[in-house]
């Protein structure tokens, strides 16, 4: 007798949420999420910060039909406490929020501005080597005329943490070009355990903050904290820029839109199609539209404005020229 396959194993999705746009964002994911992925292998967890010294007001979701919708969506509200980050450097709730999610079990990382567009039971996830979004552009370091050069910046902070250099590079790439050195947008990120993934994450984060690198003198890390050290953490854990085959998540399975305005202008008729389906029914669209951005370019036609801006077969090069367009038309909203 054939032996039964095993059943996939559960993995955590986890984005985070708190009042304003992010509770919006966070049920357009959740929407998307149960639309395109069927079954019970995804359990979706709203890491929701609580309050304290680090927030100046209550973070929480606290609009009762919010909260009822992401139940009925299948989500689950994940309380984590900030202790180093908070509201002067938001970006690092994805990294505290790793800590109370369920030890020893695979997660995925999203950041809540994204939308599912396809079955996420058909990416080949290997929980093992983690990996995170290529969707990105040389944002840092910021290269100064007579400072230090993309070199000898990222090996001082692989010499920080005792890492190997020259296998994290991408030798097609010449030296001294950005694309060489391994860098990520942190949109999303996965690994067999939030925990492990999530100290080493917060550890490596602080030390780059609160103890920099001399070679960081001429650096910004606000908001690039994350993305610094995110391919440290990676390279740490035996991951890399090829964990997952090209093409898939930041691809055809999801879409890190980051702005509606910016989701109109440049991607496939298909993300189109899946927002305007997943917000159309009546208990989410009467959410939904309290948000004015989401009001106008769903729900009131400016989001096909703005398409109707762009060839995307000619876009521009950079995301701040499409931005820088659109904010000239008068139609840019966040």
């Amino acid at each position: 007798m054939a032996r039964k396959k095993a059943a996939p194993e559960t993995v955590n999705i986890v984005i985070v949420g708190q009042s304003g746009r992010l509770q919006y964002e966070a049920l357009l994911f959740a929407a998307s999420l149960r639309d395109t992925t069927p079954g019970d292998r995804f359990r979706l967890f709203v890491a929701e910060p609580q309050p304290g010294a680090l927030w100046d007001n209550d973070p929480r979701i606290r609009d009762e039909d919010t909260l009822a919708l992401l139940d009925d969506l299948g989500a689950t509200i994940l309380p984590f406490e900030s202790v180093h980050f908070g509201k002067a450097y938001p970006y690092g709730n994805k990294i505290e929020a790793l800590l109370a999610l369920p030890k020893g079990q695979p997660f995925i990382f999203f950041d809540t501005d994204t939308l599912v567009t396809g079955d996420l039971n058909t990416v080949p996830f290997d929980f093992a080597r983690p990996t995170a979004s290529m969707r990105r552009e040389g944002t840092w370091p910021t290269i100064e005329l007579y400072g230090p050069g993309y070199t000898q910046t990222w090996k001082a902070l692989y010499d920080r943490f005792g890492l190997e250099f020259e296998t994290s590079l991408d030798p097609s790439w010449p030296d001294e070009y950005w694309q060489r050195y391994l860098y990520f947008n942190a949109g999303f990120f996965f690994y067999e355990c939030p925990h492990v993934f999530g100290r080493r994450f917060l550890d490596y984060a602080l030390s780059i903050r609160d103890d920099p690198v001399s070679e960081l003198v001429c650096q910004s890390l606000d908001p690039w904290l994350d993305q610094v050290a995110l391919p440290l953490v990676i390279h740490s854990l035996g991951g890399g820029r090829d964990t997952l085959p090209a093409g898939l998540i930041d691809g055809d399975i999801t879409c890190h839109y980051r702005v509606l305005p910016l989701l109109y202008a440049r991607e496939d008729q298909r993300v189109v199609e899946t927002l305007e389906r997943v917000t159309a029914p009546n208990r989410i669209k009467k959410v939904l539209k309290q948000y004015e951005p989401f009001k106008r370019m769903i729900y009131q036609g400016r989001g096909h404005k703005v398409r109707a801006l762009f060839d995307r077969n000619d876009l521009p090069g950079r995301e701040q020229a499409i931005r820088n367009k659109i904010k000239r038309e008068g139609f840019w909203m966040r």
